[in-house]
C-alpha cells in the first residue's frame, strides 16, 4: 500500500508541473516564423495581426523572417522545433505544393497542427502597363504565335502561382516562360520595374501598383470577380472551365503541442483578427479574413496538398523547374 502510495504522490507531483506549463502559457517571448523574406504577402499579413496578438498574449511575438526554397526552409526550421507552444509558423499556399515539388525532411500533416486558416484573397495575372497585353486573350494569343517567348514572374517555383499558371497554360494549350524569385517582395520589384513582362502574384503585394496603373490585371483565380480586383474578371468567367486557385495563409503549430496551448493560440488570434483595425488593414491589401477552426483549417490543408499535388505530379514540376 505504501508503495502504492508513494507511487501516487510521485505521478502527482509530475502532473501538476505539466500542467502547471500550459496554464502558465506563454511566460516567455513566442516565436513567429515567417519562411519568407521581408516584403513578401506573408511578412505583411504577419505584422498586421502581430501587434495585436501580442497584446492579447501578454507577451512579446517576435517574428523571424526565415526565407528560401519557397517557403520550405522556414517551414522546415518549425517542423524541428520542440513542441512547447513557443514556435509557431504562418505558411502560404506553397505549404501545400512544397511536398510534391521538393523532397523534404517533414509532411506538412503530421509535423504541424493546424490552428486556423488566416486569410484567403484571390491570385491576379498582370502585365506590366508598357507591355501591349491589355486582356488575358492578348497574352494568350501572343503565347500561342511565339511559343516559349514570353515571360511571367512568381514568387518561387512550385508555389500556387506558379502551378496555377501551369494550369492555365495547360487549359489554354499556350507555353510561358517561367521566371522564379526568392518571394514576392523581390518579383514584385523586377515587375514593377518591367524587367518581367508579366506577374501572376497574390494581390497584397501588388494592389497599390494595380491602382497606380503600373500593372494591368487580366484575370483573377477566384471563382468569378474580387472585390480586391475591381471590374477585372476572373480566369473562369473568361472560359477557363471551372478553374479556382484561391490564395491563403494559415498559423501552424508544432505537432505534439499541447492541446490547451494550441486552443489558447486560437483564441488570440480570433481575437486578433476580429479587430475591427486589424481585420481593415489585412483586407485593404487585398486578402479576405477568415479565422477558420483548426479542423477546418486540417481539412483545407489536405484538399489544397491533393489537388496540386496531381496538377504538379502531372507537369512534372520540379524544385530546379
Amino acid at each position: 500500500m505504501a508503495a502504492t502510495a508513494g507511487g501516487l504522490a510521485g505521478g502527482g507531483l509530475a502532473m501538476p508541473a505539466a500542467l502547471r506549463a500550459q496554464t502558465s502559457w506563454p511566460d516567455r517571448p513566442i516565436r513567429l516564423i515567417v519562411p519568407w523574406p521581408p516584403g513578401g504577402s506573408t511578412d505583411t499579413v504577419a505584422r498586421i495581426f502581430q501587434p495585436r496578438l501580442q497584446e492579447i498574449l501578454g507577451k512579446p511575438v517576435v517574428i523571424e523572417n526565415r526565407g528560401g526554397a519557397s517557403g520550405a526552409i522556414g517551414a522546415g526550421e518549425a517542423a524541428r522545433a520542440e513542441p512547447d507552444g513557443y514556435t509557431w509558423v504562418l505558411v502560404y499556399d506553397t505549404q501545400a505544393t512544397n511536398e510534391s515539388v521538393m523532397r523534404l525532411p517533414f509532411r506538412t500533416m503530421e509535423a504541424f497542427t493546424p490552428v486556423s486558416l488566416v486569410g484567403t484573397g484571390p491570385l491576379a495575372l498582370v502585365a506590366h502597363q508598357t507591355t501591349p497585353y491589355r486582356t488575358y486573350k492578348d497574352i494568350v494569343e501572343a503565347a500561342k504565335k511565339a511559343p516559349e517567348t514570353l515571360n511571367f514572374a512568381t514568387s518561387g517555383v512550385g508555389g500556387l502561382a506558379h502551378v496555377a499558371t501551369t494550369l492555365l497554360q495547360q487549359e489554354g494549350g499556350y507555353k510561358l516562360v517561367h521566371v522564379p524569385y526568392r518571394g514576392g517582395g523581390p518579383a514584385t520589384q523586377d515587375a514593377v520595374a518591367g524587367h518581367v513582362p508579366l506577374f501572376m502574384s497574390n494581390v497584397v503585394v501588388i494592389k497599390q501598383h494595380i491602382r497606380a496603373g503600373t500593372l494591368r490585371p487580366v484575370g483573377v483565380t477566384t471563382r468569378t470577380e474580387s472585390r480586391h480586383v475591381e471590374g477585372v474578371k476572373s480566369f473562369a468567367q473568361q472560359g477557363v472551365g471551372d478553374f479556382e486557385a484561391p490564395t491563403w495563409w494559415a498559423l501552424l503549430g508544432r505537432a505534439g503541442t499541447p492541446q490547451p496551448i494550441v486552443d489558447k493560440m486560437y483564441d488570440a488570434l480570433v481575437k486578433a483578427l476580429a479587430d475591427p483595425a486589424v481585420r481593415q488593414k489585412i483586407e485593404e491589401q487585398g486578402a479576405d479574413v477568415t479565422a477558420s477552426t483548426p479542423d477546418v483549417c486540417g481539412r483545407f490543408l489536405q484538399a489544397e496538398i491533393t489537388k496540386w499535388g496531381k496538377v504538379i505530379r502531372d507537369n512534372n514540376i520540379q524544385a530546379d523547374s
